[in-house]
């Protein structure tokens, strides 16, 4: 009896509707139909982008190919016109150079490839402007390459910039313009490139250390661009290897300092030096006296070295004494203390100041 009065009173009244109870999971099943459309008015994510490390070596030894790879264009080309006017093509070199930095451009960067020296390094250029990263971050190499600005500016200030410099040079040196005698317009224009000058190379070396510290932007231009050097490929290693590298390095750097250094020695004072360790001592006795020991020539007015009495030039003698008050006859080593017209009165050194 009270269960049935407690199930009529429990009973809804007035035909109300009953509502089954929750299910278990209904919420994970709610969170799954919202969630898509609760992400898709989220922004979204920023991907942040590998940090990568070029090697400075590479982009360095790239930029030295490049030079390379010009300077082998030019011998080429100037070959071609080796049998016309000497001195001529001289006057249109910084066209040449132009023309030549054009082409490499044109057949490079502006389709999209690496320079010779960039491909040899496996780098290539990329826009660091662009802060979008397309995709999936895998290697941190993947970015957009030039714009059709950057390459335009790119060429305008690597091919015209160093023409117009160049021709600025030649054109203020061929007309005196730092002379001090000159209009103070010339003489104003000459010190305002110096002084560009001096800002540029100030400029450059402060992105050098910039270059050292971070690996990236070799150069002003570069860096006014935003224009980086990264790899081209991650599985791919550098065509030319670190041993090839540094063998021409060492042979390109010596014989620079050949080239110095054989100016300013004096072959008379190497051949007299060298003389008493030569086992050829009977060619000694085959050598002409009546001859020059300096030009091998017949002396058109002979003059004799004191003490050794060995005939000479007037001309050959008298340059060697006034460069060098320690001047050796190069037959016997003995140092000329005085000079003599063959026949004539004794004419002193004169002494360096």
């Amino acid at each position: 009896m009270d269960r049935q009065n407690l199930a009529s009173s429990s009973a809804p009244r007035g035909g109300a509707t009953v509502h089954p109870p929750p299910q278990h999971d209904a919420w994970i099943n709610t969170y799954r139909n919202l969630h898509p459309q609760w992400q898709s008015l989220l922004p979204p994510p920023q991907q942040s982008a590998i940090p990568i490390s070029i090697s400075r070596v590479n982009q360095v030894d790239a930029g030295r190919l490049d030079i390379e790879m010009s300077a082998m264009l030019k011998e080429q080309l100037v070959k071609v016109f080796s049998l016309m006017k000497p001195g001529m093509l001289f006057q249109y070199e910084p066209e040449l150079d132009a023309f030549l930095e054009f082409l490499i451009w044109r057949f490079s960067i502006w389709v999209d490839k690496p320079t010779p020296g960039n491909a040899l390094m496996n780098l290539r250029y990329r826009d660091e402007r662009a802060s979008e990263i397309r995709g999936k971050v895998r290697t941190g190499l993947e970015g957009p390459g030039l714009t059709v600005a950057q390459k335009i500016w790119y060429c305008v200030a690597t091919v015209g910039g160093q023409y117009i410099w160049a021709r600025l040079q030649s054109f203020s040196a061929f007309r005196r313009w730092g002379d001090s005698e000159q209009r103070s317009l010339a003489r104003g224009v000459w010190l305002l490139m110096q002084r560009m000058e001096g800002i540029y190379k100030a400029a450059s070396f402060s992105n050098l250390l910039l270059f050292l510290y971070t690996g990236r932007f070799r150069n002003l231009i570069e860096r006014a661009l935003r224009a980086r050097l990264v790899y081209g490929s991650p599985n791919m290693n550098r065509a030319v290897s670190f041993e090839y590298m540094n063998r021409q390095l060492v042979w390109n750097e010596f014989s620079e300092l050949l080239l110095l250094l054989l100016p300013l020695l004096n072959s008379a004072s190497v051949k007299s030096f060298l003389r008493p360790f030569s086992k050829d001592k009977s060619s000694d006795s085959s050598v002409d006296e009546t001859l020059c020991p300096i030009c091998q020539g017949t002396p058109s007015i002979p003059f004799v070295a004191i003490p050794c009495q060995h005939r000479y030039c007037y001309y050959c003698l008298q340059t060697r004494c006034s460069a060098s008050s320690s001047f050796r006859c190069p037959r016997c080593g003995e140092p000329v203390a005085a000079m003599q017209r063959h026949g004539g009165l004794v004419s002193n050194i004169p002494q360096k100041q």
